[in-house]
């Protein structure tokens, strides 16, 4: 029998293991389930340390003011000013901004005149629930100007309007960021735990040393456990998709290509570390402790509920090590801004890194285990 037959028949045994066994069909089908649904439906997120450019065309003393409402904010923690029209996408793209404030050449003019002087805000629609705190407090802001405005000249109230547009997400709908997340989230739940059970799962019912006696070499059962659980992720990954759009109805954007792509290379560094933590455990219990103890963490720091950014600098230098963590930027910005190959790339290969590393140290350990 060649070694091409006997992978697969351990690829095709394992398969059958999973569908077989209860306890391994309700951890693909209940957890992934109720999950979506919760975090679909009930997920929310605060605003902290927002960053704002500014676009100032008038360069005038009433457009200073303004601009210093927004930067004695205790929702802003940063102001940055744009030399032209054309950073506006950049800065919006990078995330090295939350929004954007344009004001126009006219605009200190346009306060003394009718119609009233106007003010347009760039909100980035890929974080929603961000892009409607932060119109809110824009437009408490503007109202405190013209307040201010009215003190200092007299009259009549000034009508500076704020004119809004939210970019990527233009109906500032939350779902639209929570649920291509969840693609993230819930296939590294899934890949994780199938992973980590496998060869906890034969050591417990005695079946692994019937393995050891067969003519499978060491780097052939871990390739035979290795691709199942990225069949299964792909699947996982594909059906959570499919809810995305069809029933969430939000728009894919991007190269369905460079998704799978992305989706492949993070499931083979999630696969590295779930057969590390299979290759030192027991027992099935211990092993989903294991998985537990990684998955927590790994979506605390992931960025999918709360922004790198706003996490203190030791911490954010611990995600880089979170496999998550990139391909939540894939799967986001393949969905709501069309992500092109080299952006997608830049998030890649950390990945690919990560499943490097992680994937020779399981076969190290379960070398050692098998030895």
């Amino acid at each position: 029998m060649t070694w091409v037959a006997r992978l697969k028949a351990l690829i095709v045994k394992e398969l059958l293991a999973v569908w077989k066994d209860p306890r391994s069909r309700l951890v693909l089908i209940g957890p992934p389930v109720v999950q979506l649904i919760v975090f679909a439906y009930a997920a929310t997120y605060d605003v902290h340390n927002a960053t704002v450019a500014v676009h100032d065309e008038s360069r005038s003393a009433a457009a200073a003011r303004l601009v210093a409402g927004f930067r004695g904010a205790p929702a802003f923690a940063e102001v940055v000013h744009l030399r032209h029209q054309g950073a506006v996408r950049p800065a919006l793209e990078s995330e090295r901004a939350d929004m954007v404030l344009h004001i126009g050449p006219d605009f200190a003019r346009d306060l003394r005149t009718d119609p009233p002087a106007k003010v347009q805000l760039i909100l980035d629609g890929r974080r929603s629930n961000m892009a409607q705190v932060l119109q809110g407090y824009s437009r408490a802001i503007v109202r405190d100007f013209n307040a201010r405005q009215v003190a200092r000249t007299g009259g009549t109230l000034p009508r500076a309007q704020l004119r809004v547009r939210a970019w990527f997400n233009p109906t500032l709908d939350s779902q639209w960021f929570i649920v291509p997340g969840l693609v993230a989230v819930l296939t590294l739940v899934v890949t994780m735990l199938v992973t980590a059970l496998t060869v906890a799962r034969e050591r417990e019912l005695g079946t692994f040393e019937q393995l050891l006696v067969t003519p499978l070499r060491p780097w052939e059962l871990l390739l035979g456990k290795t691709l199942p659980a990225l069949v299964i992720g792909l699947a996982e990954g594909t059906v959570i998709l499919a809810v995305a759009v069809g029933w969430f109805g939000i728009p894919f954007t991007g190269s369905v290509g460079l998704l799978y792509a992305g989706l492949v290379v993070f499931l083979l560094s999630v696969t590295g570390v779930g057969l590390m933590i299979s290759s030192l455990v027991g027992t099935q219990q211990q092993a989903i402790l294991g998985a537990f103890l990684f998955l927590v963490p790994a979506v605390i720091l992931s960025g999918f509920a709360t922004p790198i950014a706003n996490m203190p600098d030791w911490v954010q230098t611990l995600t880089l090590a979170n496999p998550i963590r990139y391909f939540l930027v894939i799967v986001r910005g393949l969905f709501l801004k069309g992500l092109g190959p080299e952006l997608v790339w830049a998030q890649m290969w950390p990945m690919l890194i990560i499943a490097a590393v992680t994937l020779v140290a399981a076969t190290v350990l379960f070398r050692h285990r098998v030895a």
